[in-house]
């Protein structure tokens, strides 16, 4: 398992759901939402700064919506420029793009099983998800020992 902190993003319409996990890369946990429009990219890269004065960020991994067979809509579209335009602003970080497939729906699951209700449990259900997404690519690189999703080239 390589060693470093991962960031993991679950891109919305409205909000960016923001996780981190401990540099063993073992447990992914919630950090913050991020609303999508102007100077969203900036205050990503600025995370990725306050997490780089204590720790080295390994790499930030963006869940790409795939249909249940696997295919991309446009949704899937979006997350890619969105990503492409992330590692341009957070270069040399790398960004990867990992199947989100169904993490919004566990992420809801999970906290709709812990009491959130409501407007409380939509505030949050990014970060969740963006837990959901992170501690799926930890998990597959334990068990297969290769770094999760693809990699995002830069589109200049």
């Amino acid at each position: 398992m390589r060693h470093g902190v991962r960031l993991g993003l679950d891109p919305g319409d409205a909000r960016i759901g923001v996780a981190r996990s401990d540099p063993t890369g073992f447990l992914a946990t919630p950090l913050e939402t991020v609303r999508r429009g102007g100077g969203d990219l900036k205050r990503l890269q600025a995370i990725v700064g306050e997490i780089a004065e204590d720790s080295e960020v390994l790499e930030v991994v963006v869940g790409l919506p795939r249909s249940l067979k696997g295919g991309e809509g446009p949704a899937a579209a979006k997350v890619r420029d969105f990503a492409a335009s992330l590692a341009r602003r957070l270069d040399p970080v790398p960004v990867r793009l990992v199947d989100e497939r169904l993490t919004t729906v566990s992420a809801e699951a999970m906290l709709r099983d812990r009491g959130r209700k409501g407007s409380n449990r939509r505030a949050v259900v990014d970060m969740a998800a963006a837990v959901v997404i992170l501690q799926h690519a930890l998990d597959t690189e334990r068990a297969t020992g290769t770094a999760p999703g693809e990699i995002v080239e830069e589109q200049r």
